[in-house]
């Protein structure tokens, strides 16, 4: 029977790992849109993909208060969902392709079905 990892940190956590990967490909990714995109479309597609991640680590720290900690990882999969707005906006405006859009589209879906499930179980979580 394989050990589980003890969590120690919210960077331990499976989807606090995702939605970084998730942001830092969106990084990349907005580097090539154009130049008037810079203070619109590139800056909340952005924001709103590191503020799903930053709200699981503040999400961590607040496990002392189980509501805290479920408002927190509510947040975050709010700031997913709002991704995966502005990513609609991305391929519409035609930034990205199909393919990528709906790659990264099931990735959030991912994250917040990870999330989703963290509340469900906030208890195993908290203390």
């Amino acid at each position: 029977m394989e050990r589980k990892k003890e969590i120690k940190h919210f960077r331990d956590l499976n989807v606090y790992q995702k939605a970084f990967r998730l942001a830092m490909r969106i990084f990349e990714i907005t580097k090539t849109f154009p130049i008037e995109e810079k203070y619109s479309l590139v800056d909340q597609v952005r924001r709103a993909s590191r503020s799903a991640c930053s709200n699981i680590a503040e999400a961590w720290r607040k496990r002392k208060y189980i509501a805290v900690f479920k408002n927190k990882l509510t947040d975050s999969m709010q700031e997913a969902s709002e991704t995966q707005s502005w990513l609609e906006f991305c391929l519409a405006c035609k930034y990205i392709n199909d393919e990528l859009f709906k790659e990264l589209d099931d990735e959030y879906e991912g994250v917040i079905s990870m999330l989703n499930s963290m509340e469900k179980n906030a208890d195993k979580f908290c203390f």
